[in-house]
């Protein structure tokens, strides 16, 4: 495998692997000074974020309107702290669109808990903002800055 970076200029047709869910490839840093550079890094995968979002489609957390937000935070909380303490720990914001995913599916729950939302998906999104302002550590991504 031809790792690409700063001090390894050539090409490659090869240029990036994937192991345990994570991607190497040539992706930009910056030092400690500033500068931009190259650098041979990992991130989620793409196979993993399909794979995550594959599993928050399952979980169809829009049906399960009998459920509040605390049990629906008991449910899902230990899967999504998991998933950010596996691949967070680097590039952390490849990770948005499995936030994404997860309030879209809230959304929905919302819609389908209180009628007075139904068919109005932006009310919805500005509800469930409103509900991750008041309640930051609900979900591991809310506390993280992921609102909407």
């Amino acid at each position: 495998m031809y790792c690409k970076d700063i001090n390894r200029t050539a090409t490659n047709p090869d240029i990036q692997f994937t192991v345990l869910g994570y991607t190497f490839r040539p992706r930009k840093a910056v030092d400690k000074y500033g500068r931009v550079y190259v650098n041979f890094s990992p991130a989620v995968s793409r196979d993993a974020l399909k794979a995550m979002r594959q599993t928050i489609r399952g979980w169809r957390v829009q049906l399960k309107n009998d459920k509040s937000l605390t049990d629906l935070s008991a449910m899902l909380g230990p899967i999504l702290r998991g998933w950010r303490q596996y691949y967070g720990h680097f590039h952390g914001s490849a990770l948005k669109s499995v936030w994404r995913r997860v309030n879209r599916s809230l959304i929905g729950w919302l819609m389908r808990k209180h009628k007075k939302l139904t068919g109005h998906k932006t009310w919805a999104a500005e509800t469930l903002k409103r509900l991750a302002q008041s309640q930051p550590h609900a979900f591991v991504h809310w506390s993280m800055g992921y609102l909407s």
